[in-house]
C-alpha cells in the first residue's frame, strides 16, 4: 500500500487470543454485527471489513487469528537470513501447511500483503514473555505498526508497564478501550496511526476528513429526525364520534389510552432513527439502572425530573399566551386509568405554573357536541419533556461502542439542574423561547404559523446535539 489518496489505507488487527481484537475492529468500523466472543481462538480465519461514507470505500481492518505459537515463529525470523522485505512471504510459504502454525500464517496473510499492523493487548493483564515474543516478531516485519493497550477490565491496570516495553518495539502507542471509545477517541486513533509512516498520512488525512464529515451528515439527519417528531407529537390528537348513547367517561379513557399510544410510537420512531443513522444495527442495548429512559413517558417520575422548573415553566406560559386551556390530571401515585382529567380555565403564564405537573391536553366535546377529542396537546411542559427524553437517548447512543455487547452503558445522565436533570432546564431565557415559538406552531396555536418558528428550533437543536457530542453539556 502506498500513501496515494487513491489507495484504501489497510491495517491487520494483531494480537493473543482473547485480548479485544475483534471487538477494537467493530467499534473502529461501527459494525454491531462483528462476532465478539469471550471464548478465546473463536477467530480462526481473518476476515476484512471495510468502511463506506457515502459508497466509497475509505479504510479497511482485518480481524485476524490470535498467536498461537509466537516463540517458535520468533525462533524462525531470527534464524532467517534472507531478504527482510521478504520475510513474512517466506514464512508463509515454508509453513502455509504446517497446521501448527495455521493461526501464524492466517494472521500474517494481510501483513504481507501491505497491511499496516495494529496490535492489540489487554492492558488489566501483566506482561508475559509470549507478549514480548509477538512484539518483536512484528518488529521484525518491518511494517508501520501501532500498539493498543485495551483496558477490558478497570480493576488492574497495567498500562505503564506495556507501555515500557511497547516503546522498544512500535512506532506509536496508545490507550483505546473498545468497550467505551466515542466517535472523538476513533478519530484521536485515527490521527495517531497517521504518525506511523509519512506515507501513510495522506490517506489517513483524507479518512479523518470523511469521517467528521460524515458525522455532521449524521447530525444533520438526527435534528430532522428529532425536529420532524417533536412537531408531529406537538399536532397528534385522537378523537371519536359519540353516539346518543355512548358513554362520554368510557370514550374519554379509551382516547386517553390512544393518545398516549401514539406519542410513544412518534417517540419510538425517533430513537429508531437516531439509532439507525449512527449504525447500531443489530442489538438493542440495554439502558443503565439509573437512566431517565427506564421510566415510562407518561408517567410521573418523568415529569418530576424532566422539563423545566415551575419558575421556567411559568416564563414561557407568557410566551405562549392565552393557550393553555384544558390540561391533564397527574394521579398522587402515578398515572391513572382516567389520568387525563379536564380542568380547563387557566391561561397564559398562570396555566403554564399551575400545569407544571400536570401531563398532556384533551378538549371536550366538539363539533356541535357530537365528536370528543383528545389532543393537541396544550401543555408546554410536554415539549421539554419529550425533548429531553429524545436528547438523553441521542447521547446513549453515540457514546455507545459498537464494540460492546449485551452490557448497559456504565454512564449516565447525573448532571442536574435544581430538581430536574433534563437538558432543557440549563436552556438560557431566548433557547426557552425558542421552544415556545416551536410549541405554538407545532400544536396550532397560532392562527397564522410563524415561518421562522420550526427553523431556528432546528438549529437550537442542532447546536444541542454537537455539544451532546463534544461534551459540553
Amino acid at each position: 500500500m502506498t500513501g496515494s489518496p487513491h489507495h484504501i489505507p489497510e491495517f491487520a488487527v494483531l494480537g493473543h487470543p482473547n485480548e479485544g481484537k475483534s471487538s477494537v475492529v467493530s467499534t473502529l468500523t461501527e459494525d454491531d454485527q462483528i462476532r465478539v466472543s469471550q471464548i478465546p481462538g473463536e477467530t480462526t480465519v481473518s476476515r476484512t471489513y471495510t468502511v463506506e461514507i457515502d459508497g466509497e470505500k475509505i479504510i479497511r481492518f482485518v480481524d485476524t487469528p490470535g498467536f498461537q505459537a509466537p516463540r517458535q515463529t520468533l525462533a524462525w525470523f531470527r534464524e532467517y537470513g534472507g531478504d527482510p522485505e521478504k520475510i513474512l512471504d517466506q514464512f508463509i510459504e515454508t509453513f502455509h501447511r504446517d497446521p501448527f502454525f495455521a493461526d501464524e500464517c492466517e494472521l500474517m496473510g494481510p501483513v504481507a500483503r501491505g497491511a499496516g499492523i495494529i496490535y492489540v493487548v489487554n492492558g488489566s493483564r501483566p506482561v508475559r514473555d509470549d507478549d514480548i515474543a509477538e512484539m518483536e516478531i512484528l518488529r521484525l516485519t518491518g511494517r508501520p505498526r501501532m500498539a493498543i493497550i485495551n483496558s477490558k477490565q478497570m480493576e488492574k491496570d497495567y498500562t505503564r508497564e506495556w507501555k515500557q516495553e511497547f516503546r522498544k518495539h512500535f512506532n506509536s502507542i496508545r490507550v483505546f478501550n473498545s468497550n467505551t471509545a466515542d466517535f472523538r477517541e476513533r478519530i484521536r486513533m485515527l490521527e495517531s496511526l497517521k504518525s506511523i509512516d509519512q506515507e501513510w498520512e495522506e490517506s489517513l488525512s483524507r479518512v479523518i476528513l470523511a469521517f467528521r464529515g460524515e458525522w455532521k451528515k449524521r447530525n444533520r439527519l438526527a435534528c430532522a429526525h428529532i425536529t420532524l417528531g417533536l412537531e408531529k407529537s406537538l399536532g397528534f390528537f385522537v378523537s371519536e364520534k359519540l353516539s346518543a348513547t355512548a358513554d362520554q367517561v368510557r370514550v374519554r379513557e379509551k382516547l386517553n389510552l390512544s393518545f398516549q399510544k401514539g406519542i410513544r410510537e412518534i417517540e419510538k420512531e425517533m430513537f429508531a432513527q437516531i439509532k439507525l443513522l449512527f449504525k447500531h444495527n443489530l442489538y438493542d442495548y440495554p439502558l443503565s439502572d439509573y437512566s431517565l429512559l427506564r421510566h415510562d413517558l407518561f408517567s410521573k417520575q418523568t415529569w418530576e425530573l424532566l422539563g423545566l422548573t415551575r419558575k421556567q415553566l411559568a416564563a414561557v406560559g407568557a410566551v405562549v399566551g392565552g393557550t393553555m386551556g384544558v390540561v391533564v390530571d397527574v394521579a398522587a401515585h402515578g398515572l391513572t386509568f382516567g389520568a387525563f382529567t379536564v380542568l380547563g380555565g387557566l391561561v397564559g403564564a398562570g396555566s403554564a405554573f399551575m400545569g407544571a405537573k400536570k401531563i398532556a391536553a384533551g378538549k371536550g366535546i366538539i363539533q356541535g357536541g357530537d365528536r370528543f377529542q383528545v389532543g393537541p396537546n396544550e401543555n408546554p411542559q410536554f415539549l421539554y419533556v419529550l425533548m429531553d427524553r429524545v436528547l438523553i437517548y441521542y447521547a446513549h447512543i453515540i457514546n455507545r461502542a459498537h464494540g460492546r455487547r449485551d452490557m448497559a452503558d456504565p454512564r449516565g445522565n447525573k448532571k442536574g439542574f435544581s430538581s430536574k436533570m433534563g437538558i432543557s432546564a440549563r436552556l438560557s431565557k431566548s433557547q426557552r423561547n425558542v421552544c415556545a415559538r416551536f410549541f405554538k406552531s407545532a400544536s396550532g396555536k397560532t392562527v397564522i404559523k410563524g415561518k421562522k418558528a420550526i427553523p431556528e428550533f432546528a438549529l437550537l437543536i442542532a447546536s444541542l446535539l454537537d455539544k451532546i457530542a463534544n461534551q459540553e453539556i
